[in-house]
């Protein structure tokens, strides 16, 4: 007689003491990214659907009070032109704070412990002092390597300089709300809070600081956006991407995500000065 189980036997039950497989954080990582990509993709590609309808009706009304016949679809295309610098900053702030918003409060929201423990970083003067050191490096790090880049004839062109010129003679305070307070506040949100934070959570820091990292410098310069060459695009992701580390690394040094907006805030603050009184970038 054979020992063996009979064919039509169930498979052995596994032991309880076996825990389910967690998923892999770095898939979570991509999960999040992919998440907010789409989400920024489509709210952006919403916002210029409103506008066109909004300047089609703007365009039609004008042409029927006119009394003029079949309008020349050249005209109105032309007639309908690009959103004005305040509806692209809308744009922007619209796209990139919901996405911001929607991956963090869908996959990554902050639990009571966490905030309380930021409440304690807050409070502690080393934090401010840390949010000093590292926006002012960043500011000459920035500097320095822009200077270097210099040298050896490589001058890039940021994709939004053309929009912030605008934006700064005709809407100084938006563009002031704007570029200090709500755009360091969702980008560091998305990127250091979401992105880096879950693999720093599962104990892969570095790994996060490089990831996002590379995505946060990736959305400030995508190639083919711009005029810049190969070369520039490569220092502007230097740069980008060491803002991102920067902020990534002080971040977990404080304990609080309100030192890295801080510090970026102050960046952002920096680079608009410069660009009102000096028209530098």
């Amino acid at each position: 007689m054979s020992a063996s189980a009979p064919v039509s036997a169930p498979p052995p039950v596994p032991p309880a003491t076996v825990t389910p497989r967690a998923s892999s954080p770095l898939a979570g990582f991509f999960i999040d990214l992919g998440i907010a990509a789409v989400t920024l993709f489509g709210l952006s590609l919403v916002g210029g659907l409103i506008w066109g309808l909004y300047r089609g009706i703007v365009v039609g009304y004008a042409s029927a009070k006119s009394g003029g016949g079949t309008p020349d679809p050249a005209a109105v295309t032309q007639q309908l032109g690009q959103p004005g610098a305040l509806g692209q900053v809308l744009m922007a702030l619209v796209a990139t704070g919901g996405a911001a918003l929607l991956v963090y409060f869908w996959r990554r929201p902050a639990n009571a412990a966490e905030r309380q423990r930021s409440r304690d970083a807050l409070r502690r003067p080393s934090t401010w002092g840390w949010t000093l050191l590292v926006a002012s490096a960043i500011v000459i790090g920035s500097n320095g390597i822009a200077f270097v880049a210099k040298q050896m004839g490589i001058e890039p062109v940021p994709t939004n300089l053309e929009l912030m010129q605008n934006a700064v003679a005709r809407f100084p305070l938006f563009l002031t709300l704007f570029a200090v307070v709500l755009a360091p506040a969702y980008e560091e949100l998305l990127f250091r809070r979401v992105l880096f934070g879950r693999l720093w959570q599962a104990g892969r820091p570095w790994l996060g600081m490089i990831l996002s990292s590379l995505a946060f410098a990736l959305i400030h310069e995508i190639p083919g956006t711009s005029a810049n060459g190969p070369a520039e695009i490569a220092q502007l992701w230097l740069v980008y991407g060491g803002m991102g580390a920067a902020f990534c690394w002080l971040y977990r040094r404080t304990g609080t995500l309100w030192a890295a907006i801080a510090a970026h805030a102050l960046n952002n603050a920096v680079a608009l000065a410069a660009l009102v009184f000096f028209g530098a970038t």
